[in-house]
């Protein structure tokens, strides 16, 4: 069983007992987590696509961390001008392990 959640602008296909790094969340660590934003729940029996969103679904979880990405160095220059800009940029991110996939 596994379902496709939407998360932070961006979709994820989450099973039970899975690690997924989602855009950072406004909760603290070891709470618990739902999302609502279901679009397609899959099981042995059938397979339920919303439009957009499946009615009465949801993927329950708990959050592990909070935590922020590599670092990604962004270099910006002009030839022959020296023009020259370095910086960093590190992402944050939320650790969530999923628990359940409730189905309505």
């Amino acid at each position: 069983m596994y379902a496709v959640i939407k998360s932070g602008g961006k979709q994820y296909c989450v099973a039970e007992g899975d690690v997924v790094r989602v855009e950072k969340l406004p909760s603290e660590v070891d709470a618990p987590v739902e999302f609502k934003d279901v679009l397609l729940v899959k099981t042995d029996e059938k397979t339920l696509i919303g439009s957009p969103l499946v009615e009465g679904a949801s993927v329950e979880g708990v959050l592990k961390a909070q935590e922020k990405a590599d670092k990604v160095i962004v270099f910006k220059y002009k030839k022959k001008k020296q023009y020259r800009r370095t910086r960093g940029h590190r992402q944050p991110y939320s650790e969530v392990r999923i628990e359940k996939i409730n189905v309505g």
